[in-house]
């Protein structure tokens, strides 16, 4: 037999040591996202990319560092899909001291193949609450969602092998429990103060992939960080309860200018991106839409201050319907979902005495003698320019009127005009002045 080539034997050795599948041709690459918001279909969003990214360049791992409040169902169950659906591990880190994974953090945590806290931190607290304001637990609606999400996380428990009891506890129950208790009650596998020190501690844990037991080598793994674009950062901003009821507040101040005072155009350009805006921010959040039906009356009610005459009234109405609107904008029980009172009261405020200063100018308007036309020359000062014998002529504003009086007025005499007569005629008579006061002096 002729001898094979030593190169051929490398070629054959290297071919099949990084063939595909195998867990020597993955990348080093550990990517590593930073979550500290709530979940949120941005954040959801953000999330599941990455997941398919990593699995499309082969990634080591991918590792989620979580400090989350919560957020909506309908995104952390996005974010879950993706989590079991990965080809390769997935790592929920809940970091750094003193964060948390609560409500949908929690179950996003216990999806995850690996599931690790630092020192300091907690979890659960699952407890759903219901869109729609009841929440009170005979609400056949209420128990619905209860019981769906407690089988929903006994299920994940389930098949990541973690505290099934416990994950359900943290769903109907609303328990939460510290980073080393999380550990006794195998809720998460480890406690690690960092994330180097995680990869480290997971040298040779197994994980599930379609009924095998894999080994996770993070050995010679490099931890790439992965920020979220400038796209996803502004509408993640935007999202915040805060940030959307004040988007909403400037579109409407931005359009009652532009109606107000026509032509001006930035107010209007700037008041309708704002409500834009506005109204995507809103789409991620439980909304209640009699709220929003209230602030839209509140803006109704400003716009006809500018046509009707209330004196005020119909601003009031407004102040009331936009201060009730805002308290009810949005429909949840959990703080970090609700907007903060000292930006309704400060909102509210400030724009309360905007429209009452501007219904003031409009009430000083109405209140203010004519000064043009034929009703502001009453009152007018003028001289008698051709001697009035029953009629003659006067200079006023540099206009030169017939006149009429009943008495005879000698030229050059200052005349006050009392009224209008037919044509271009104007009723004069002497002007009058006030007399001053005297004081007697002695010699």
């Amino acid at each position: 037999m002729r001898k094979l080539s030593p190169f051929l034997f490398v070629g054959l050795f290297f071919s099949i040591l990084y063939a595909p599948g195998s867990s020597w041709a993955r990348s080093v690459e550990i990517r590593q996202l930073s979550i500290a918001t709530t979940i949120n279909p941005v954040t959801a969003s953000f999330i599941t990319e990455q997941i398919e990214q990593a699995n499309r360049q082969n990634n080591r791992a991918i590792l989620i560092q979580l400090d989350t409040p919560g957020g909506l169902d309908s995104a952390m169950r996005e974010i879950i899909q993706a989590e079991l659906g990965s080809k390769i591990p997935v790592i929920v880190y809940v970091a750094p001291k003193g964060a948390r994974a609560a409500s949908a953090g929690t179950l996003i945590t216990m999806a995850a193949d690996f599931a690790a806290m630092a020192p300091g931190t907690n979890i659960g607290a699952a407890h759903p609450v219901a869109i729609g304001g009841d929440n009170r637990a005979n609400n056949p609606m209420v128990k619905k969602a209860l019981n769906d999400a407690a089988a929903y996380a006994r299920s994940l428990a389930q098949q990541r092998g973690r505290n099934q009891d416990w994950a359900e506890a943290a769903v109907r129950k609303s328990v939460s429990i510290s980073a080393e208790e999380a550990v006794t009650l195998a809720v998460v596998d480890l406690i690690a103060d960092n994330p180097q020190s995680l990869l480290n501690k997971l040298a040779g844990y197994r994980y599930i992939r379609n009924g095998k037991a894999l080994v996770f080598n993070p050995v010679g793994a490099e931890l790439v960080p992965v920020e979220m674009n400038w796209r996803q950062k502004i509408l993640s901003t935007i999202g915040h309860p805060n940030i959307a009821y004040m988007l909403l507040i400037l579109g409407i101040l931005g359009i009652f200018f532009e109606i107000a005072q026509p032509g001006m155009i930035l107010p209007g350009v700037i008041g309708t991106i704002a409500i834009l805006l506005a109204f995507f921010a809103l789409s991620t959040l439980p909304v209640n839409y009699v709220g929003v039906l209230l602030i839209l009356l509140a803006f109704v009610l400003f716009v006809l201050e500018i046509k009707v005459t209330s004196y005020g009234m119909l601003s009031i109405g407004g102040v009331v319907a936009m201060a009730f609107g805002s308290l009810i904008l949005i429909d949840s029980s959990e703080p970090y979902l609700q907007i903060s009172r000292g930006v309704i009261a400060a909102t509210v405020t400030v724009t309360t005495g905007f429209f009452l200063f501007a219904v003031s100018m409009v009430v000083k308007t109405q209140r203010r003698p004519v000064v043009s036309g034929q009703e502001g020359m009453i009152g007018e000062t003028g001289t008698v320019v051709k001697a009035i014998n029953g009629r003659g002529s006067v200079l006023v504003h540099g206009e030169y009127w017939q006149a009429h009086s009943d008495e005879p007025i000698a030229a050059g005499t200052k005349v006050e005009v009392v009224r209008f007569l037919r044509g271009l005629e104007l009723e004069v008579k002497i002007k009058t002045t006030s007399p001053q006061r005297t004081e007697d002096t002695e010699d």
